[in-house]
């Protein structure tokens, strides 16, 4: 690494290497949606973590301390998903501002609660801390999975498809972050957008389901957006993807807020991140019964985008297979 300041990447890379010695009972370390421990004859254990700081994943300017503890939650439950497994057991911890009160911890843990109970997930310890400079959260979740879907197992021929559709957190942010809402949209469907960016939703039963489908290659949950985090399973995978960006699924309240901005609803779709949708890879003669099942079982769509090809890298494409520049995802240590 040189001496520029690493990118997340740069740095997963150098902790993989650091901690790259095997340990007794891991069978899928640094590189993954979680780590996948084994277990004495039952399902396998799923471990994952993640940090919220204040300024750079939430600002409390519009996020209130229930809608910081549901995040926290969510982002993962949505690891687990990610992974085909059930979440179950958490550890919470916060770290506060000198002069917080009771009635915003109170608030936070209801907000995480509510995420927690609507997943069968049960907070059994944590930590507390006063922070010099804004709220930081950190959240350990343990789950179980049969058989964990990895990143690493996508292989050339298969289809590339997202469920529901992607870009409205990115809408929302962009709503958040202007002094007066956008003129000529309503407040139901700024709602729609905001809340999809301050209440993500966890796509737990939908993991499940495709895990359990048969067909699913490889699955990653979309965090740092569609053209960062495909990059990173294509990575563990060796291989390489064509995408169609006229097949990315936008919706129509997405679309009218980027109307609104002069925005490109695109740009969102592959860089806004925080969508928390799946990425999901499968045999291309299992797609048809995937997405059928899927809408079936959870309600959910199931889009084909692209296929994992041959190489290295996505190529991203119009409809007519011209090659188009995409926005680059969320980048977690931009200064």
């Amino acid at each position: 690494m040189s001496g520029d300041r690493p990118g997340e990447d740069d740095l997963v890379r150098l902790i993989r290497a650091l901690v790259r010695r095997r340990a007794p009972g891991l069978l899928t370390g640094v590189g993954d949606d979680c780590a996948v421990l084994e277990t004495r004859g039952g399902p396998s254990l799923l471990a994952t973590t993640d940090l919220l700081v204040e300024d750079v994943h939430f600002r409390r300017r519009w996020a209130e301390p229930a809608d910081i503890g549901a995040k926290a939650m969510a982002v993962n439950v949505s690891d687990i998903a990610a992974m085909g497994g059930t979440p179950r057991w958490a550890l919470v911890g916060l770290g506060c501002p000198e002069g917080t009160g009771a009635e915003a911890i109170e608030a936070f843990y209801a907000g995480a609660l509510e995420v927690a109970d609507a997943h069968g997930v049960a907070i059994v310890g944590g930590d507390t801390s006063a922070s010099p400079s804004g709220w930081l959260v950190c959240v350990t979740l343990l789950g179980e999975a049969a058989r964990p879907v990895l990143r690493s197992t996508a292989r050339p021929g298969d289809v590339v498809a997202v469920t529901g559709t992607l870009g409205r957190s990115a809408a929302g942010l962009a709503v958040l972050e202007r002094e007066t809402a956008p003129p000529g949209l309503d407040a139901a469907l700024l709602d729609d957008v905001t809340g999809a960016h301050l209440r993500p939703r966890p796509r737990a039963a939908e993991g499940r389901w495709l895990a359990g489908a048969g067909g699913v290659t490889a699955m990653m949950d979309l965090s740092d957006g569609l053209a960062t985090d495909l990059g990173r399973l294509l990575a563990e995978s060796r291989a390489g993807a064509r995408v169609d960006v006229e097949r990315l699924p936008i919706a129509a309240a997405t679309r009218a807020v980027a109307e609104a901005l002069d925005a490109d609803p695109v740009d969102w779709a592959t860089g806004g991140g925080e969508d928390y949708e799946l990425l999901v890879v499968c045999e291309p003669g299992a797609f048809a019964r995937l997405r059928a099942g899927l809408a079936d079982a959870t309600g959910t769509p199931l889009t084909a985008v692209g296929e994992v090809v041959d190489g290295s890298g996505t190529r991203w494409l119009d409809g007519r297979g011209r090659a188009v520049a995409v926005a680059p995802g969320f980048e977690h240590f931009r200064g």
